[in-house]
């Protein structure tokens, strides 16, 4: 069976009987078992998936089945699905399962979806590479000496490697489009409060949002579309109406589209990486677009400001996880207060205890005004950078990484370098614009290169019928 790069192709299939959804399922399971040495899926849902298939292909039978029929979907390892054990990939919940699905789930189910299985993530999805995660590294289908990206690696790898059509992912800082761009992937993460966070485990609640990773835009702007609206358990997410944004791709006409030039001119991106970049550029000028320059002078504020907010943030949200309630619990404690220490030292990772311990440090006393004020002041200052330049501008471009995939273990070792490397990501994630990241080719060493581009918030339709516009002339 050749590799579908969208739900058109596979519902067209199905529809000429061509193709039954059992069929569908067992090839992607073939595919699993012959890459399960990627570490993509920390669980496989062998059982609840052919169940579904089976109540599916009845529906499509009877003409009564949902826009998703046919989509077999992976989701990260941090959103709950009940009765399924949900991780985060780490030690303190490793057997946990989930009493409830998240609203994205649900939504998911209820258009008739498949989930296949529990994608391998950075521990609490903390990471920029998949090495912090209980479960081991995800591998790059494209190297496998090299990381998948993060920390929705095992999403970005399953659908790299047609493992499954798409996947949900999580995109605090960028771990939706960096592991999209590092795996060839189309990564796009909605304005903050776009879709639900209800029944997704929380890393930093003011910049998480749930994200898609597809090989096609149709994919991505139907499954928005299906995710995105009110939740009454969710007090975050937005009550704006909701677009038809997959009937609205061909609109596109000219934009005005901004690049930023400190993004380019930085000495720290790949040189084939700002090659291909350019070229797009060239493109966009050759279909008609606008393209100016930009600066956005703020660029060396983003990563200290970044790492302030969401370790503060994960600190907190990460305090619940005590050993007694549930997850991990070092049953040889003596006492409550070394109960409390010792299931939280050894349930936890390395990189989590450190932002844990990060977090802590900026919110005490002594600094709370030094780091954490100073901090959402500068987010203030970033955002209204962005929403001028945005007054003036349809879309905003830039790197999505400064270089592709790096190899395994060639970062782990100092953070400041893992964490400088999502400099580019975290600016559409302070200013909570949605943001995408799309393919353009490999470079000579057979790697995948990306671009990004952001826009205003909730005009998710422009960014993605100028990604459309975009893929299908490339």
């Amino acid at each position: 069976m050749k590799k579908y790069t969208s739900l058109t192709e596979i519902q067209g299939k199905l529809a000429q009987k061509q193709l039954t959804l059992k069929e569908l399922l067992a090839y992607y399971f073939e595919q699993i078992e012959k890459h399960q040495h990627l570490n993509a899926f920390n669980e496989v849902f062998f059982d609840s998936a052919n169940t579904q298939a089976k109540a599916i292909q009845q529906k499509l039978t009877q003409g009564t089945a949902g826009r998703l029929a046919g989509m077999v979907i992976g989701i990260k390892d941090n959103i709950c699905y009940q009765d399924h054990q949900v991780t985060a990939s780490s030690k303190m919940l490793d057997g946990f399962v989930a009493p409830y699905s998240a609203t994205v789930v649900e939504r998911l189910l209820a258009e008739d979806a498949i989930i296949i299985g529990r994608l391998n993530c950075d521990e609490f999805a903390m990471g920029g590479s998949n090495e912090t995660s209980y479960f081991g590294t995800v591998k790059n289908a494209a190297d496998e000496e090299r990381v998948a990206g993060g920390s929705s690696g095992g999403s970005a790898v399953a659908v790299q490697a047609d493992m499954c059509l798409a996947a949900l992912g999580t995109d605090t800082g960028g771990s939706v489009r960096q592991p999209a761009a590092f795996c060839g992937n189309i990564g796009f993460k909605p304005t903050y409060g776009r879709i639900s966070r209800y029944g997704v485990i929380a890393y930093a609640s003011s910049f998480d949002q749930v994200g898609t990773l597809t090989s096609s835009v149709s994919d991505a702007a139907l499954l928005l579309e299906i995710l995105a609206g009110a939740d009454e358990n969710d007090s975050t997410v937005s009550t704006l109406p909701v677009p038809p944004y997959s009937q609205n791709l061909s609109a596109t006409g000219k934009k005005k589209i901004a690049v930023l030039k400190e993004t380019l001119d930085s000495d720290a991106l790949d040189p084939e990486t700002k090659t291909a970049i350019l070229s797009a550029i060239e493109k966009f000028k050759a279909e008609g677009h606008e393209v100016t320059e930009v600066s956005f002078d703020l660029l060396e504020y983003l990563v200290p400001t970044y790492y302030i907010l969401t370790t503060a943030e994960a600190s907190s949200n990460l305090s619940r996880y005590d050993g007694v309630h549930y997850g991990y619990r070092n049953t040889q404690a003596q006492s409550l207060n070394q109960l409390y220490k010792s299931s939280r030292a050894l349930g936890f990772g390395e990189e989590v205890k450190r932002r844990i311990m990060l977090g802590a440090f900026v919110l005490s006393a002594g600094y709370y005004d030094a780091y954490y004020q100073k901090a959402q002041k500068v987010r203030r200052l970033i955002r209204e950078k962005i929403e001028a330049l945005l007054q003036n501008h349809d879309v905003l471009v830039s790197p999505v990484a400064p270089t592709p995939a790096f190899k395994i273990g060639e970062n782990v070792q100092d953070p400041l370098v893992m964490y400088m490397a999502d400099i580019y990501t975290v600016l559409a994630s302070l200013a909570g614009i949605p943001a995408i990241a799309l393919p353009l080719g490999n470079n000579s060493q057979g790697l995948p290169l990306s671009i990004q581009l952001m826009t205003k918030h909730f005009n998710e339709q422009t960014l993605l019928s100028l990604s459309h516009s975009f893929l299908e002339k490339t």
